[in-house]
């Protein structure tokens, strides 16, 4: 099984799961830049779709079906920024403290982030 790959990579599961948990607190740090990316990428998809159709009737007659889907993917893609100021994140971390620092801070991180955001919900549902 393994000498099916001409070649061998290594992959790196602490920075991987520390860029994740960095990425996650990002992306419960930052709700208002998370709903910004995810409606503009829903009005890119929304606007990029329009060019695929000839016909504006049938363009019209599934709009409500791609809208939905289109918000799905923009809100699976809006992930993506996160993951990769999450990857910097672990990275300058790893640089500067070492390599487990990454892992531990990014769990603290999560930790304060996610209280963070419940206040923040609770703040809006009490105003």
């Amino acid at each position: 099984m393994l000498e099916i790959l001409p070649f061998s990579f290594e992959i790196n599961t602490v920075a991987i799961a520390g860029a994740s948990l960095w990425s996650l607190a990002l992306y419960l740090a930052f709700s208002n830049l998370r709903d910004k990316v995810t409606d503009l990428l829903d009005r890119w998809f929304n606007f990029a779709e329009g060019f695929l159709y000839t016909s504006k009737e049938e363009f019209e007659k599934t709009r409500k079906a791609r809208e939905s889907q289109n918000a799905f993917y923009a809100s699976v893609f809006s992930i993506v920024p996160f993951l990769i100021f999450g990857a910097i994140a672990n990275w300058l971390l790893d640089l500067g403290l070492g390599g487990s620092w990454g892992i531990s801070t990014g769990i603290l991180a999560c930790m304060g982030c996610g209280v963070y955001e419940l206040g923040r919900r609770d703040g809006q549902s009490e105003e």
